[in-house]
């Protein structure tokens, strides 16, 4: 006898069902890398601003920057555009200064998408938590995240 060529309903299903189980599986894993792949860009990020920030506070009469904007529009132009963190999209990296003007930090909210990091005092620690936040400072931790 002749068979009809094809599949049935039940090959179909079953393929279906492979596919289902594999895409359940990689997606995950593609989130991760994608954090991964974040993390490093605010870590290179990071470090070029706060490179441009050390330069700022050498032309402008040993003082940092009252916001990282100020990097933009200083003479010479140091930095333009700042980059936005790659976690949140279209927003700077956020930046303090102590309120004695001697210390700074620049942090990105990292993948938990919330800022843990609120500040940096006078002694230069940091206030609030490093968590999984990504950071440079010229204070007592210098970097992490």
């Amino acid at each position: 006898m002749f068979r009809k060529k094809g599949f049935t309903i039940l090959e179909l299903l079953i393929v279906i069902g492979v596919i289902a189980i594999l895409v359940g599986i990689a997606l995950p894993r593609f989130k991760g890398m994608k954090d991964e792949g974040n993390s490093a860009k605010a870590k290179g990020e990071l470090r070029a601003i706060q490179t441009a920030v050390e330069s700022y506070y050498i032309h402008n009469a040993s003082a940092y920057p009252a916001a990282l904007t100020n990097l933009t529009t200083a003479v010479p132009t140091i930095i333009n555009p700042v980059p936005d963190d790659p976690f949140n999209g279209t927003n700077d990296y956020s930046y303090a200064v102590s309120p004695n003007g001697t210390y700074y930090v620049i942090y990105s909210i990292g993948p938990g998408g919330a800022a843990t990091i609120t500040g940096i005092d006078n002694t230069g620690a940091l206030t609030g938590s490093a968590g999984d936040d990504i950071y440079v400072s010229n204070g007592t931790s210098t970097s992490g995240g």
